[in-house]
């Protein structure tokens, strides 16, 4: 050991801590006391500090209030599409992705695919009055991300001969109130309810107009379903960029001149001028959504009104032919209860 000629070395003593500074040991060379510098004491776990937890944090399962809902919308805005669909997939419950394979919907089904290996399933309403490129474009997503597609049809219809036995030919030109209740809002209540479905993913933007202008990240509707609408602040351009990039199939007709494809019978070719990216749909007519995201119990109550109306018209024509109708009114011919 080096001996310093200044300092005269003495072993250490072996003596009691200072009981002032508890944690002090003393040195083996010099008869100094070292003290640990306070980041080595240890400190006694007192209780934790509490942590705020917004809505934002938590699995969403009762009812929210209106300045919740703001918080989280004001939240999932400042975030990518990817985030909201993260976001959706850890906070909301038994969650499905409705989808008539438009574009938006299956860049949605792209992105989710990549996110995880468990992705929400599918729900497709099938009319009975889809193009068959649109039936061609289910099967090729079910084989392509290798996910489930519950398929759900109007009530009690396999095809077009037993929808148009049950509610006539041409239903959407006597009555597009019962029509789209039929065939779109009555056999997603019975999907959700049969499915346990509590919150959808859908493909609405902002940019596709109309009532979607105004378009939140999420929304509750009447019957307390939480719906995710993760794309709303993308443009068109931004869709089809995603497609393109990672080769998302895609409806054939798209390539055919139509913008959007829903219906066969309220589709067609979008002309020179048309404007909108949902042009050709509905054409000619005061009319942008198909019922699908409106009120359930008003489109409910509409249609049974429309119905009954229709019912007392054909009596009344039917006496007046002298061949009156004796049943009673019934309460349910397009619609169930």
């Amino acid at each position: 050991m080096v001996q310093w000629p200044h300092i005269k070395h003495i072993p250490a003593r072996k003596k009691k801590h200072d009981k002032q500074f508890p944690y002090a040991k003393p040195s083996l060379h010099l008869n100094f006391i070292h003290y640990p510098h306070p980041t080595q004491i240890k400190k006694k776990k007192g209780p934790a500090m509490p942590v705020e937890v917004t809505p934002v944090d938590v699995v969403l399962q009762g009812p929210v209030s209106e300045e919740e809902l703001a918080a989280i919308n004001e939240h999932l805005s400042s975030l990518s599409p990817y985030e909201v669909l993260q976001w959706g997939i850890g906070h909301l419950p038994a969650l499905y992705q409705t989808t008539a394979f438009g574009l938006t919907g299956l860049v949605g089904i792209d992105m989710l695919s990549k996110m995880t290996s468990t992705p929400p399933p599918l729900i497709f309403l099938d009319t009975l009055y889809h193009f068959q490129e649109t039936l061609d474009l289910v099967e090729q997503v079910r084989k392509r991300y290798g996910i489930d597609i519950a398929v759900y049809k109007p009530d009690a219809c396999e095809n077009v001969e037993q929808f148009e036995a049950r509610y006539g030919e041409k239903l959407w030109e006597m009555s597009e109130e019962v029509y789209d209740y039929v065939v779109k809002v009555e056999p997603a209540q019975r999907a959700y309810q049969e499915l346990g479905v509590r919150s959808i993913i859908t493909g609405r933007r902002a940019s596709q107009g109309g009532a979607r202008s105004t378009l939140q990240p999420l929304e509750i509707d009447a019957t307390g379903l939480f719906k995710l609408n993760p794309f709303t602040s993308w443009s068109f351009g931004q869709i089809k960029a995603y497609v393109d990039e990672h080769n998302v199939p895609r409806n054939a007709l798209l390539d055919q001149g139509y913008r959007s494809v829903g219906d066969w019978h309220s589709t067609q070719k979008s002309g020179d001028g048309d404007a909108g990216e949902r042009a050709g749909r509905w054409k000619g007519r005061n009319k942008t959504e198909c019922g699908l995201h409106k009120d359930y119990f008003k489109m409910k109550l509409a249609a049974k009104k429309k119905q009954r109306e229709e019912e007392l018209q054909f009596r009344d024509e039917a006496r007046a032919m002298g061949s009156p109708i004796d049943t009673p009114i019934s309460d349910g011919v397009y619609v169930s209860a």
